[in-house]
């Protein structure tokens, strides 16, 4: 009663750590007691735990023994204290591994290497936890086995954890996305895929399939599984099982052909531990496994570790090992190392080794279980903290412990099997991909050029071919794609449905076509069309479709926009896309005064005023020289306004003689001519262009009115318009063809029409091509493109991507587009050809450089004139002094004191010639003769 109790409790999992100890006990006890439990003075009893005849305990029980023998003959170690190793056989069995370690515990040891098997380390790590006894594994790797959870608990290896983000790397690497694992189901295996789950989702790729197999699988068992696996689309098959089965895993994979060009096999660790144990290389076991991709932990090169090698070689030519040499070999050397190195450290500290009986454990009467040998050992937390201190250089590289107690530096060999292992590169938590072995990287800082190199040497991949597998293929079940096809009720020149789904056509189906052809490998595909063909279908309810799985891909004028890539993959867009506003277009009313309107009022009395400006300043600087500019005020007026407006059509008479004249005249010529040829131009502009009959100008506009406006039905721009846009439902109208398009437009609001319509870039080029009454307005208030969608993380989706750049790079997608879309001449109204008025701020730059010209001209006129009129005024102050008798009556009054304000205006109206005249008569001794006479 009492076992059938105890085993459905431990087969509910809720068993207690000391039920699992009072059980077991009793269970050990039955099995037979081995020794008395005492401990020899000057003996510490450490324990062994593990599989002796498997591979990897067959090189443990080597690596531990060599281990003893060099702690004990080591002086400067445990100094006058053996250490006695006891091992138990866990006979590859959870149930006599634990019996197996309840008996360890009954002979007083101090701590525990071992075990090798993840599920049995989960139980005894209860007991150990329990009893204060160290437990350090050098082959236990399934990471849920937490110090968290089993604080006694130390792996001396590294988790696998690490070995699962190396192959994530490694998918990513070779750019793959979707893995099969093939994996025993035990803790040991579901441990490591969980984690290898975990790796992949951070690399944006998965595990498609896991196929577990119990751990005694048979290969009937093993062999319905490779055919079920096979019927999968992933061909990238990682493989996470025991070593001493897993042989097995390709031995059946080859006999099917799975081990042919396509195929791609990883192995972890495990793989390389059997190779690594073999003593003579089987060439038939090498054919097995030709093409695949091995992990095996990374030791680095040392002489100890030469050294080490060499005398395990000399104990395999003298038959005293049965294995080569594998990394848990050294592990388990380095484990005995570890527990040595802290024990002395421990007794150093003035520690002593004892036992103490657990008042929780005992004995009933009558009972034969012989719980009171189960001991706790008193000292077990000081030598637990000694153990986390560990640091030395082992035969595996530095033996340290981190925060989460895992060994420092966890790294990897990638191994390619041809003829026998083939290094490739290597792995490690610091500088990923590499093919510089990770001691090296260490050493160097971590910068761009060191860490992340993500590099390999070349492949030969299953098949022995070094192109590169995709990765995948359609699954092997006979069945076609399921492409969905929307069955549309007009635009034709997207998706034609002649007569049947068998027989498609349109720019979007002959595009699909071009890619697939383009692809290196046949895809069989089977078009399914979507509606009945009297009014458009739903196309959200086409991409759902495809995320239900009841499609496995959607072809056809299929907008990306952002609620769709949530659920679905798209290809690379193979034409642009976006919204547009499409309204009715009228011709301008013209009237008599229309040829006013090309310029704003501004710009009218800007220009008007600078006509004046220029013709009075070119007056000024002319009249003193020009005769033309000459004569009575009258004359002079006429002149200046003839002048100044004569030069908008260059038909002037005047001539300019002056320098600054020329140079005035020059500029303001320019500034006409730009004038004249943008008042032409807007004017024609304004008589030809044709008008909105909406006053709908653009998104702005359409949005504050409450007019209906017209979507074409199925389509995204319904919901967009709602959701994004917050438009009213009731303002919609579906439309299904450009004939509907046209007559909503014609009505109107007013009459049960529409004043605008809504649709994709593509659609609307196709309306304005035979309507040409309509044309957009505004830009496009949405950017995307059409794709094809497919099943998240389909391969294929990526495949196509590259096709359709193949095309568009060709020329072929242009090709296929004028096929198919190419418009009349008509389409081109779809441009902006509205006359806006210029305004004087796009001449402002042209006026203002014409009046700095004009400025400078007046002030160098001027200049010149004051200097003149100085000169002559000192002049008339010595002819006064000499000559006072002489009334300034009897002379010209222009040339007399020029004292006053009118003597100034006479002296500049006076001419140039006549004041250099003046000047010679002063300047020279004759001159001033006749100057005084004058």
């Amino acid at each position: 009663m009492l076992s059938h109790v105890a085993s459905k409790t431990m087969m509910a999992g809720m068993l207690s750590p000391l039920f699992v100890i009072w059980f077991l006990a009793g269970l050990g006890g039955a099995v037979g007691e081995i020794g008395d439990g005492t401990t020899e003075p000057g003996t510490v009893n450490v324990g062994a735990l593990f599989t002796f005849n498997s591979t990897i305990g067959r090189a443990a029980m080597v690596g531990i023994e060599l281990a003893i023998e060099d702690v004990n003959a080591d002086s400067t170690i445990l100094a006058g204290t053996r250490l006695n190793v006891i091992a138990q056989d866990t006979n590859c069995s959870g149930f006599v591994g634990t019996i197996e370690a309840l008996q360890l515990m009954e002979k007083k040891v101090v701590a525990v290497v071992g075990p090798q098997s993840s599920g049995i380390g989960h139980v005894i790590s209860h007991v150990v936890t329990e009893l204060h006894v160290p437990l350090l594994s050098f082959a236990a790797t399934d990471p849920t086995l937490s110090p968290l959870e089993h604080p006694y608990f130390i792996r001396t290896t590294h988790s696998d954890h690490f070995q699962m983000n190396a192959i994530a790397d490694l998918v990513e690497h070779f750019g793959w996305r979707e893995v099969t694992a093939i994996f025993v189901d035990d803790d040991y295996g579901r441990g490591g895929v969980i984690a290898l789950g975990d790796a992949l989702a951070e690399k944006r790729s998965r595990i498609s399939y896991k196929a577990g197999f119990p751990p005694n699988a048979g290969p009937t068992a093993i062999s319905d599984l490779l055919v079920r696996v096979n019927l999968m689309e992933s061909r990238v098959f990682v493989v996470h099982v025991n070593p001493d089965t897993g042989m097995n895993v390709f031995s059946l994979a080859k006999n099917m052909g799975m081990m042919a060009t396509g195929y791609v096999w990883i192995a972890t660790d495990w793989l390389a531990s059997t190779l690594d144990s073999v003593v003579q290389p089987d060439p038939s076991a090498m054919s097995l496994l030709q093409g695949a991709i091995v992990l095996r932990h990374h030791t680095p090169d040392s002489a100890p570790k030469r050294r080490f090698t060499a005398r395990w070689n000399a104990m395999l030519r003298a038959g005293n090992a049965s294995s080569g040499l594998n990394s848990y070999g050294l592990y388990a050397y380095d484990s005995l190392w570890a527990v040595a190195r802290a024990i002395d450290r421990f007794l150093s500290a003035g520690n002593t080794i004892n036992f103490s009986a657990d008042p929780r454990l005992h004995e009933a009467n009558g009972s034969t279980l012989h719980l009171s040998t189960l001991r706790i050992f008193d000292g077990g937390e000081s030598l637990l903290r000694q153990l986390l201190l560990t640091n030395f250089t082992g035969l595996t590289g530095q033996i340290e412990f981190d925060s989460e107690r895992n060994l420092i530096g966890p790294s990897y060999d990638i191994l390619n099997i041809g003829g026998g292992p083939r290094l490739i590169g290597y792995w490690s938590n610091y500088s990923g991909l590499s093919v510089t072995a990770p001691e090296i990287l260490h050493r160097q800082p971590p910068n761009g050029s060191t860490t992340r190199q993500q590099q390999l040497f070349g492949v030969v991949w299953p098949g022995e071919t070094t192109a590169q597998p995709r990765g995948w293929v359609f699954p092997n079940d006979g069945k076609p794609l399921r492409i969905g096809v929307p069955n549309r009720a007009s635009f034709r020149e997207f998706v034609t449905n002649n007569s049947n789904s068998d027989d498609l056509g349109g720019f979007c189906i002959d595009v699909f076509n071009a890619a697939i052809k383009l692809l290196p490998y046949p895809v069989p595909c089977s078009f399914v069309l979507i509606g009945d063909g009297s009014k458009n279908p739903n196309y959200d309810e086409i991409v759902n479709m495809v995320a239900r799985n009841e499609l496995d891909a959607a072809v056809g004028d299929i907008a990306i926009v952002r609620n769709r890539i949530k659920i679905v993959d798209f290809t690379q867009p193979y034409t642009e896309s976006g919204l547009v506003i499409v309204t009715r277009v009228r011709g301008s009313s013209s009237s008599a005064w229309a040829f006013l309107r090309p310029f704003t009022l501004e710009m009218w009395c800007a220009t008007g005023a600078f006509f004046l400006l220029v013709g009075a300043a070119v007056w000024i600087l002319e009249h003193r020289e020009n005769p033309e500019f000459r004569g009575t005020p009258k004359q002079q007026i006429a002149t200046m306004f003839w002048f100044s407006f004569s030069t908008m059509f260059f038909v002037h008479r005047e001539n300019t003689v002056s320098t600054l004249g020329r140079f005035l005249l020059i500029v303001w010529l320019f500034v006409v001519l730009i004038i004249n040829s943008s008042y032409t131009a807007s004017l024609t502009s304004i008589l030809t262009v044709q008008q909105l009959s909406s006053g709908i100008t653009g998104l702005d506009s359409l949005l504050s009115t409450s007019d209906p406006i017209g979507y074409q039905e199925g389509k995204f721009a319904r919901n967009y318009m709602i959701e994004e846009l917050n438009i009213p439902e009731s303002r919609l109208k579906p439309l299904n063809s450009p004939e509907e398009y046209a007559k909503a437009l014609e009505l109107g609001p007013k009459a049960g029409g529409v004043a605008a319509i809504v649709d994709e870039i593509p659609f609307v080029e196709i309306l304005l091509s035979a309507y040409c009454q309509f044309r957009i307005v505004g830009p496009a208030f949405t950017k995307n493109g059409w794709g094809f969608a497919f099943q998240r993380d389909s391969p294929l989706a990526v495949d196509l991507s590259t096709a359709i750049l193949t095309l568009s790079e060709n020329g072929d997608l242009q090709r296929i587009h004028d096929k198919w879309l190419s418009r009349s001449e008509c389409s081109s109204q779809d441009t902006d050809i509205e006359a806006s008025r210029l305004s004087l701020s796009s001449f402002w730059g042209l006026f203002l450089l014409c009046g700095i010209v004009c400025l400078l001209a007046l002030v160098g006129y001027i200049i010149k004139t004051c200097c003149q009129y100085s000169k002559f005024s000192s002049t008339e102050a010595d002819k006064s002094e000499e000559n006072v008798e002489v009334s300034t009556n009897q002379k010209d009054p222009k040339f007399g004191k020029l004292k006053s304000f009118k003597n100034l205006m006479h002296f500049v109206d006076t001419k140039e010639e006549e004041i250099d005249e003046m000047y010679q008569l002063q300047t020279t001794k004759e001159g001033k003769q006749r100057w005084q006479e004058y």
